[in-house]
């Protein structure tokens, strides 16, 4: 597959399911190398709250990358400029789909007038997001279901 066979589009409603799946997916077979079983799982556990799920991604500009009708990811911007929520499906990973989204992302942000992005990113995902401009602010501890994850509060200045 190459990038040009990408279509990215809007979020509709009825994506929730196939994105909540993608992201237990990825997180529990991609980030698996640089967490414990105990981390992804309270990470992306069995059980998510569907309408927090829903809500979160009506408040951001959710992006869709697909293939022929297949979801292979998604990312969200906030009004904020946070780049809420990056994921890529496992199987789908480092074919330059996370990048084309980050792409359409900045082009949206410096539509609205945005000066930077900033990420919470992943031990996973920061070289990916070093690579194409981010620098780390701070290392950051997290608690999920009771699991304490590092992460990194991440920006880039828009040109």
């Amino acid at each position: 597959m190459t990038v040009s066979e990408l279509r990215l589009r809007a979020y509709r409603d009825s994506d929730l399911e196939a994105l909540i799946t993608l992201f237990r997916e990825s997180v529990r077979r991609v980030a698996r190398r640089d967490y414990t079983q105990a981390q992804v799982e309270a990470w992306a556990p069995g059980d998510v709250d569907r309408a927090e799920w829903a809500r979160r991604r009506a408040a951001s500009e959710t992006l869709i990358a697909e293939r022929d009708g297949a979801i292979l990811g998604f990312a969200g911007l906030a009004a904020d400029g946070l780049v809420d929520m990056m994921y890529v499906h496992a199987d789908q990973q480092r074919r330059g789909i996370a990048g084309a989204l980050l792409r359409r992302i900045e082009e949206s942000a410096r539509a609205r007038g945005l000066a930077r992005l900033h990420a919470d990113s992943s031990i996973t995902a920061r070289p990916f997001f070093e690579r194409h401009g981010f620098r780390v602010l701070a290392e950051q501890t997290v608690t999920r279901r009771g699991e304490t994850l590092t992460n990194y509060r991440m920006e880039k200045v828009l040109g």
